[in-house]
């Protein structure tokens, strides 16, 4: 049977992730050492997953609302407003979802048209684009660049607004850079969208991971910006829940209503005992965030003097668990580092083309890691472009 002409052409047409090569030929070899998995490297808080076995124990197994625990809700509401200065009414403003990665879908489904256009910053993580494809809209890349600390100037931005512009991604603090905007930046930004329609979907799943005394700024604290903001956040990476799958969107009363109405279709609800667990982690859980983050900073700062040392130009992140020095001293595309690295020394990191446009010529390192696996890492990479030189 031809399945070519009977799947949707639509989904053909979509490249798969430039990430997962590299975890294909990581699972075939021993002894190898992986930068690549953007993961926190900690256990789920033993309180968090003890609230989520707690909640298995009292048989608390059915559908939650469509739009979460109205309990879980609350604390997240509360979460917002302690952390960031934003107040969303966990009353028809706030949808918990399977990840943010299904907030990023719902958003993108509700707000766009067919031939609509979002302009998404790269290099940035590799789903933005297809799903925005997947709810027939139109990718535009917006190219950041090293010398710019990897941020959108309001300048680039500008250049690409068009009548079809319908919103604009925020990756921030960004994977794969660790890049960040501070309040000043988004300012900027804020004026160019002045006298449009441009909506805004605001990733900002690693807000709690800054660093050097940088607090996160979301682009809905922004004057005139929180009408036209949707902020997509979770769980996974600032209380290392990545496979409890918990995630939240905060936006206008009318925007929620309608990514609610998809979600309600689509999924349902997100999985209940996560959904306990998480209501634990909201209310309980600041000491948790606050040790990894000081953990990560120090590994941050680790790897990226050993980077240096080693001869490679290495941008200084300050949010998310990422590195992204340049490798273009060695003479390498980004795919043939990585994979001649695997092969040769195996220390997975990550292609910076994957991250799309602006990627060539980098690599991202993931430091969610232990200091034992970084300092070998390190070594290793070291090994590797003596033999590059020769």
């Amino acid at each position: 049977m031809r399945y070519e002409g009977i799947l949707s052409q639509r989904v053909q047409d979509l490249k798969p992730s430039g990430i997962r090569k590299f975890f294909d030929l990581l699972q075939e070899m021993e002894d190898t050492i992986s930068l690549g998995v953007g993961e926190p490297d900690f256990q789920t808080p033993w309180h968090i997953r003890d609230a989520g076995v707690y909640s298995l124990e009292k048989g608390f197994t059915r559908y939650t609302s469509n739009a979460g625990l109205i309990e879980l809700r609350r604390e997240i509401s509360g979460y917002m407003r302690r952390h960031y200065d934003l107040s969303y009414d966990p009353n028809g403003q706030i949808l918990v979802t399977v990840g943010g990665s299904e907030g990023l879908d719902l958003a993108f489904r509700a707000l766009i048209n067919p031939g609509d256009e979002v302009i998404i910053p790269v290099p940035s993580f590799v789903c933005y684009a297809p799903l925005v494809e997947m709810a027939s809209g139109v990718p535009i890349f917006l190219e950041m660049k090293a010398e710019n600390e990897f941020r959108v100037t309001p300048e680039e931005l500008s250049a690409l607004i068009t009548p079809k512009t319908k919103a604009l991604l925020l990756p921030f603090p960004s994977n794969p850079t660790g890049g960040i905007m501070e309040r000043s930046d988004l300012e900027a930004l804020a004026k160019v969208l002045e006298g449009t329609d441009i909506m805004v979907v605001s990733d900002e799943i690693y807000a709690e991971l800054t660093y050097d005394g940088l607090h996160h700024v979301s682009m809905a604290n922004i004057p005139g910006m929180y009408d036209r903001t949707i902020v997509i956040n979770g769980l996974s990476k600032s209380h290392s829940m990545t496979g409890w799958r918990m995630g939240y969107a905060c936006a206008p009363n009318p925007i929620i209503a309608q990514m609610t109405k998809l979600h309600q279709f689509g999924i349902m609800s997100a999985p209940t005992t996560s959904q306990y667990a998480a209501v634990e982690a909201l209310r309980n859980g600041d000491e948790d965030v606050a040790k990894m983050r000081e953990e990560y900073d120090g590994r941050r700062r680790f790897l990226v003097k050993g980077l240096r040392d080693l001869g490679l130009n290495c941008f200084e992140p300050k949010g998310a668990f990422y590195v992204f020095p340049c490798i273009r001293s060695t003479g390498l595309s980004s795919d043939d580092f990585c994979e001649q690295l695997l092969l040769s020394q195996h220390v997975a990191v990550i292609s910076g083309s994957a991250f799309g446009p602006g990627g060539e010529g980098f690599v991202r390192c993931c430091y969610a890691a232990s200091m034992h696996d970084l300092t070998e890492a390190l070594a290793r990479i070291g090994t590797f472009l003596e033999s590059v030189k020769k």
